[in-house]
């Protein structure tokens, strides 16, 4: 399937190859900054599929093209932000970890070039609307949105422990000794890095005690981090490491860990985001899956169980943000054959054929193109059952690393695993976030 859709990719591409930039000879060099974890199924096909079938119809066009994968990345990105060297092309955020390449206005304004191309139509209308992202401008087109919250089901584990899906926050705990008993973990999570705790399970935790909208009260002035209802939320962290639901021994595992550490059943359920089912899937380069399409039958993603604890305001919810796309440095002049260039690229990189080839790699599980056909793809049963996640929920609240700025959510991050830890409490972590708000707000 995957090789008869690169071969469309580039035919179709081809085609519309004359429109891009000009027929000049002068060869425009764009340098480009791109998010890929080379140790997932399909990274490699990436090369060929995406930016080889660009090179081969733009021959007037180099791309120079650094990759980049989790904290490496966001430390480039800085580097080249706080060195005036931003590259031409880059993946970014909405928000969050780009918020600097956002508020500091270093990205181009893409209004102007999607009005000019009439290109709104084929996207989501949120993906388009600059208020959502971090600038309150167009900085970059979302490839996507994205929930951050995806809770894997492994039925394999939870039948021979003679179990069922637990159904809420009580059931889990339940779960944990029997569990044990066979060798299983209960909930397994990547938490070696600070923001997966955060963006993967918090989130949809602050947004179930503090509710719809928490945040906006934050930033009015309205509510504060160190209120009764933020802090329920935090100790509710505390509960979930002290009662093993989730070991505190997950502290020590890499996020590059975790897909294979659940795929060999070393435990019942795995959080993570919507993004990460596609390392599960089979890698066309190699024929091999982590979980092959027969097993993946075993499988199910649903969001993290209702919490049944006293103070909290929803359950049913997840955490979503818009999601990553890709952005033009503001360097780059109007008018200019390499504004040009780049943003040739920015359309490919966001167009429909990409965001097919994406979605049929497990990269991409809610698309934010609207001209998919989604009837020409064979699907594998986890790609199926994440594209389906937003049935699993009815409310929907903020990523808080999307709705707060660095200096805000890094010592949250940092005292969620210090909470993991022991070597602070809620009510600390919730002052020195508190603090931390204050301090951003002060220096605005």
């Amino acid at each position: 399937m995957l090789k008869r859709l690169s071969a469309l990719v580039m035919a179709m591409f081809l085609l519309v190859a004359g429109m891009a930039v000009s027929s000049a000879d002068e060869v425009v060099e764009l340098r480009v900054l791109n998010y890929r974890d080379m140790t997932s199924p399909n990274a490699l096909q990436e090369t060929s599929v995406v930016w080889e079938a660009f090179q081969a119809a733009h021959p007037n066009i180099k791309i120079v093209l650094q990759d980049e994968f989790n904290e490496p990345f966001h430390q480039a990105t800085e580097a080249f932000a706080a060195a005036g060297t931003l590259p031409d092309v880059l993946y970014v955020w909405p928000s969050g970890r780009s918020t600097t390449l956002h508020t500091k206005k270093l990205l181009k304004d893409l209004a102007p070039l999607v009005e000019r191309d009439g290109l709104a139509q084929y996207y989501l209308p949120l993906t388009m609307d600059g208020a959502q992202q971090a600038g309150g401008y167009l900085a970059m087109i979302p490839n996507g949105v994205t929930a951050t919250n995806a809770f894997y089901v492994n039925m394999e584990v939870l039948k021979d422990c003679g179990l069922e899906p637990a159904k809420s926050y009580s059931e889990l705990v339940a779960q944990v000794p029997v569990l044990k008993a066979k060798g299983y973990e209960c909930v397994l999570m990547p938490n070696q890095d600070t923001w997966v705790m955060q963006s993967c399970l918090f989130s949809l935790i602050a947004g179930r005690f503090c509710g719809e909208g928490w945040e906006q009260k934050i930033l009015n002035g309205e509510a504060k981090f160190t209120d009764p209802d933020f802090v329920a939320a935090l100790n509710f962290v505390k509960k979930i490491y002290e009662d093993k639901v989730i070991d505190p021994a997950t502290l020590a595992t890499g996020y590059g860990e975790g897909p294979g550490l659940f795929a060999t059943n070393t435990a019942a359920y795995y959080i993570d985001g919507d993004w990460r089912a596609g390392a599960f899937i089979t890698d066309v380069t190699t024929g091999q899956a982590l979980i092959t399409p027969e097993r993946q039958a075993n499988f199910k993603i649903t969001v993290f169980p209702d919490i049944d604890v006293d103070g909290v305001k929803i359950n049913k919810s997840n955490s979503a943000v818009l999601g990553t796309g890709y952005g033009i440095s503001a360097a780059l002049e109007d008018g200019s054959p390499k504004l040009e260039a780049a943003w040739e690229l920015v359309k490919w990189l966001s167009g429909r054929e990409v965001l097919t080839y994406r979605l049929t790699t497990g990269g991409l599980p809610t698309p934010s193109r609207v001209d998919i056909d989604y009837s020409a793809l064979t699907l594998e049963p986890l790609q199926v059952a994440i594209a389906n996640l937003g049935a699993e929920y009815d409310k929907s609240t903020v990523v808080i690393d999307g709705a707060f700025e660095g200096p805000v959510y890094t010592p949250l991050n940092d005292g969620l695993q210090a909470i993991g830890m022991g070597t602070q409490t809620p009510e600390q972590v919730a002052q020195n976030t508190q603090d931390a708000f204050e301090a951003w707000k002060a220096s605005k």
